[in-house]
């Protein structure tokens, strides 16, 4: 088998993940994961990893990431990773155990921000009247 292009999105956060035969190596924007800094976004990114870390050992992972957050783009680096895993393996079990896990591993987080409403700054916000 080749190799197997997957994304996951979160936020703006959007993730490009390439899942290929290998020795276990994760790599996210060039960084080896196990100096992915900060240390709470790099346990959120090897979640799916330590699920099925037999299947993850045989792979060869790189991550590009752009666009939001710390944690948004942790999140979506997770869920390419979980999508790698499973259209690289072709298997359903994997997947159903990734959605009884969290299901974010696999869908992509579907909110997205309010519209703006007239008479305000925001979705919200409105601008303040004083009667006096």
């Amino acid at each position: 088998m080749d190799a197997v292009n997957t994304s996951g999105k979160r936020k703006t956060a959007i993730a490009r993940a390439v899942v290929k035969e290998g020795t276990g190596k994760v790599v996210v924007n060039k960084t080896p994961i196990a100096i992915y800094s900060p240390e709470l976004a790099r346990l959120k990114i090897e979640e799916p990893l330590q699920l099925v870390p037999e299947k993850a050992a045989k792979v060869d992972i790189s991550v590009t990431v752009q666009g939001g957050g710390v944690m948004g783009q942790a999140a979506a680096v997770r869920t390419a990773i979980a999508r790698g895993l499973v259209d690289f393996y072709k298997d359903d079990e994997l997947e159903a155990l990734f959605r009884a896990y969290d299901r974010t591993l696999i869908i992509n987080n579907d909110r997205r921000k309010l519209p703006k409403k007239p008479l305000g700054r925001g979705a919200r916000a409105k601008k303040q009247k004083s009667y006096r």
